[in-house]
């Protein structure tokens, strides 16, 4: 071999060993991004499942509260029905007892009204059933009044009227009067838990 044959080897040599050595510092470069790559997008993908964990959290949170918001709703709608059911069935009730025990609901209001006198206003329904000595067990409740003869445009029970005061007794305006307590005693007595 010749002189510049061996210089061209050498060199070739020389060539190959910095290509070499270029080709294994591209491949650990080359290793080291794609390890730095895969622990980032590691990372990245953690962030992510977190952030989705948190907000899947969040949307279940908010639809169990909203769930828990519309029973509540449903209930108290379901009560209020129930409770408004239940006063009606008591003004129904008390309207349509026999008569001896409607006049007997009559004379415990009379009761009430102890010490005072005045005409008791009826409808048309009740002057037309009235018991004989109702006068008398008014009187004996302790109400001074006469049964007027005009009938007053009222659905059930009576008003004592007393010059220009008329004391509503009527039963629907007793009821309307005491709602609140009714309510609270029901709620007791049917929703007691």
């Amino acid at each position: 071999m010749n002189g510049s044959d061996v210089i061209l080897g050498r060199i070739k040599s020389d060539c190959d060993q910095k290509v070499n050595a270029i080709e294994r510092e591209a491949e650990q470069k080359r290793e080291s991004v794609l390890a730095e790559a895969e622990k980032q997008a590691q990372k990245l993908e953690r962030d992510i499942a977190g952030k989705t964990s948190q907000e899947l959290k969040r949307l279940e949170n908010s639809a169990k509260s909203r769930s828990e918001l519309e029973r509540r709703n449903a209930l108290l709608k379901r009560r209020r029905a129930e409770i408004d059911k239940t006063i009606d069935s008591l003004s129904d009730y008390l309207s349509n007892q026999d008569d001896s025990d409607y006049f007997e609901s009559i004379y415990m209001l009379c009761a009430q009204l102890k010490g005072k006198s005045g005409e008791i206003m009826l409808n048309s329904r009740d002057l037309a059933r009235l018991p004989g000595d109702f006068e008398q067990q008014v009187k004996s409740r302790g109400l001074d009044a006469a049964v007027s003869q005009t009938p007053a445009k009222i659905g059930s029970g009576f008003i004592l009227k007393s010059g220009d005061i008329e004391e509503n007794m009527e039963f629907a305006a007793i009821i309307s009067a005491r709602r609140d307590e009714l309510e609270d005693l029901i709620n007791r007595e049917l929703f007691a838990q």
